[in-house]
């Protein structure tokens, strides 16, 4: 059967670009071309990187980015099991071992952090910031492009040396938090989707009696996106 029109032909050629892909394209299997989430690298204080902390030191600052990371890692591993590749779990749990000191590190590092900001109440401004943290990274719709980038980011974590993994979390918490948002992936973006939701006419005149005229109304189809 003879290809009609030139979007036909472009789907077909995307389709038939995939099945040339090498295997190691999707190193993921999540994903053939996954989302660029990546940012520059954080100090801590920057904004849109979780919980406020106001008055922080340098060293609460870092502090803070390691545990971010962690829960970041600990959410993935709850929400991401739906691809063993991945390897969420297991990478999470040798990463605790492998830093433990770290995170621990970390943890008296944040409850200093409150016993200076929060005085007596400052358990319960830790427990509030934790559940927080933990909360901020629990996705749906970005499920996939989260999933992707923590397996990504647990595995650099790996190769870090004892001491070193605030290296990952500076160089990647931008990474991090930019993968809640959805993201298509890249290779496929040539596919149709409505860019315009279309609506019926809102004048006067195509109306009579609540009801739609015919000659006003729109046909619902396919709408290619820019």
């Amino acid at each position: 059967m003879a290809i009609r029109s030139h979007r036909t032909r472009g789907v077909v050629a995307g389709f038939a670009a995939l099945l040339c892909l090498p295997a190691q394209a999707n190193a993921a299997f999540l994903f053939w071309n996954a989302p660029d989430f990546a940012g520059a690298p954080v100090k801590g204080d920057e904004p849109g990187l979780g919980v406020p902390l106001p008055g922080a030191t340098s060293k609460e600052l870092t502090a803070n980015l390691i545990w971010n990371m962690r829960a970041g890692l600990n959410v993935a591993a709850l929400q991401c099991q739906f691809s063993p590749t991945l390897m969420t779990v297991s990478n999470y749990n040798t990463i605790l071992k492998q830093h433990g000191k770290e995170f621990a590190d970390a943890y008296a590092v944040m409850a200093g952090y409150f016993k200076r900001t929060a005085g007596k109440a400052w358990q319960v401004a830790q427990d509030q910031y934790t559940t927080r943290t933990y909360q901020s990274f629990s996705t749906m719709h970005a499920q996939r492009g989260f999933c992707d980038t923590a397996g990504s980011i647990g595995r650099e974590a790996l190769g870090r040396p004892r001491g070193q993994l605030y290296v990952t979390a500076e160089n990647r918490m931008r990474e991090f938090r930019n993968s809640l948002v959805p993201a298509a992936d890249r290779l496929l973006a040539f596919r149709v989707m409505p860019s315009t939701v279309p609506m019926p006419a809102m004048d006067d005149r195509c109306w009579k009696k609540g009801e739609l005229k015919t000659e006003c109304a729109v046909t619902f189809g396919a709408y290619a996106s820019n």
